[in-house]
């Protein structure tokens, strides 16, 4: 591995991860929140902004708008609104230009609907997030930091984000990773040339039941399927494609992404990325023996 790891947190980018959350609709079934989360943000927001929201979408545009996060000084979306505020047009441009070619086609109004954005999701929701989210956020990063030097690159990614693994590619120099929970069990992957950042599932549970934490379930409902077993015994010999996973599994592509998906979010196989490309998948050695653990602490009490 020739790319250096950083962990990061401030409230700014669970902001981001949130009103990627919310834009993001296609996902809102696959998330921890409650299901009623979306509408009832939805109450909250001014009709105006309800509609901009509805228009939004998770294109070329809204990826930029990581890499503005990740470049922001400011620790919140207050100070990201006046720190946009305050740049010209040309000075993104040269500040953005070290980590792609192409650019929003007018930066000026990318800029001020990027600004007006998040100075409403601040006011009409985010002020409102609950400061133990953040403050537990803050405590993964922390955790993270403590275990990073020293540790085998590889082996610390993998755990980190529970089954991601980052390729070397060309002119990579930089993994940030970036612990979020409006967005778990899901991740958000961006590359810019010698940037990769990923917001990655911390797997927060703030639930106060005496119960397996909602990501120890998770592992035990997605065993519980025929096909998904068959998938984790396909991969044991080796990495393989999408393709061939749905060619060994005879079913169409739409069922197999669904049950790959649950694996994943699990933390049951490996996800392999060349920069944002997914090319294979492998089986995730010691999950198993890791929630036969927890579900044997758990029945003993």
């Amino acid at each position: 591995m020739t790319y250096q790891v950083h962990i990061m947190f401030k409230p700014l980018h669970e902001a981001m991860s949130s009103l990627h959350a919310y834009i993001c609709r296609k996902s809102h079934k696959k998330l921890d929140l409650p299901s009623s989360w979306a509408a009832e943000v939805r109450d909250r927001l001014t009709p105006e902004f309800a509609a901009l929201l509805d228009e939004l979408a998770i294109d070329a545009n809204w990826k930029f708008t990581f890499l503005l996060i990740h470049l922001c000084p400011a620790d919140d979306a207050a100070g990201f609104v006046a720190w946009l505020r305050g740049l010209s047009a040309g000075d993104m441009y040269e500040m953005m230009a070290p980590y792609s070619s192409q650019f929003p086609e007018d930066m000026a109004a990318f800029r001020e609907l990027t600004a007006s954005v998040f100075s409403r999701w601040q006011e009409q929701y985010f002020h409102s997030a609950d400061p133990a989210v953040l403050e537990r956020l803050r405590q993964v990063e922390k955790e993270r930091n403590a275990v990073l030097p020293g540790s085998e690159e590889k082996a610390f990614v993998d755990e980190t984000t529970n089954g991601l693994v980052f390729e070397t590619v060309p002119g990579l120099e930089d993994l940030v990773l970036i612990p979020q929970m409006h967005f778990q069990p899901v991740n958000i992957i961006s590359h810019f040339r010698r940037l990769t950042i990923c917001y990655y599932s911390a797997r927060i549970d703030m639930s106060e039941e005496d119960f397996l934490s909602a990501h120890d379930f998770r592992v035990i409902r997605t065993l519980g399927e025929k096909s998904r077993l068959k998938i984790l015994r396909y991969l044991h010999g080796g990495p393989r494609s999408f393709i061939e996973i749905v060619r060994h599994l005879q079913l169409s592509k739409g069922i197999t992404h669904d049950h790959v998906g649950k694996l994943r979010s699990a933390g049951l196989i490996h996800a392999h990325f060349e920069g944002e490309t997914l090319t294979v998948y492998s089986l995730r050695q010691g999950t198993l023996e890791r929630m036969q653990a927890a579900l044997k602490a758990y029945i003993e009490g």
